[in-house]
């Protein structure tokens, strides 16, 4: 069977991309919890929204369940029926998503966006940006930011940021 998981090098199951990938990388993982950040809970209204066969539902749904991103919870008890809703850690990639969409609005012209983001108190739309928390400087100047090697980087994640052709750090 392929998965994930067996895709991924194993010089970066160390890697935080790697790793994120193989909980979220999917197609129908990212329109599920951007469902469910619009919220919906029930099995039903994930199947009529995203035209999802019941068997890719249930499997996905389940990695979601299984990976701590939704909680099932029974909300009638004849016959038992499951609702999935958001935990907390499911809800810290709402930023993500956000800044998934609006990449992708970003490329379109503005009469063409079918979902924008607005302020919800005032109604006018925004434009979502990525930030340093501390600085408050937009993290998409590549000259300005780059990963290296962190304290718990392995031997081989070292020498990955090491040994650049121009002996510095790789911009992002």
């Amino acid at each position: 069977m392929d998965t994930l998981a067996s895709r991924i090098r194993l010089e970066d199951r160390e890697c935080p991309l790697s790793t994120t990938v193989q909980h979220v990388g999917e197609w129908w993982t990212l329109l599920i919890l951007h469902d469910a950040f619009d919220g919906y809970t029930r099995f039903d209204q994930f199947q009529d929204s995203l035209g999802i066969s019941s068997s890719m539902l249930t499997a996905r749904l389940k990695t979601l369940v299984a990976d701590g991103l939704l909680e099932r919870r029974p909300y009638q008890t004849n016959p038992v029926r499951h609702e999935y809703v958001l935990t907390e850690l499911g809800r810290s990639l709402r930023p993500v998503i956000v800044a998934l969409a609006a990449w992708g609005n970003a490329r379109l012209d503005p009469s063409q966006r079918s979902m924008i983001l607005v302020d919800a108190k005032s109604g006018e739309e925004v434009e979502p940006v990525v930030v340093d928390a501390v600085t408050g400087h937009r993290l998409d100047d590549s000259d300005a930011y780059s990963f290296t090697a962190g304290p718990a980087a392995s031997d081989a994640m070292r020498a990955r940021y090491a040994n650049n052709p121009e002996g510095r750090r790789r911009p992002v």
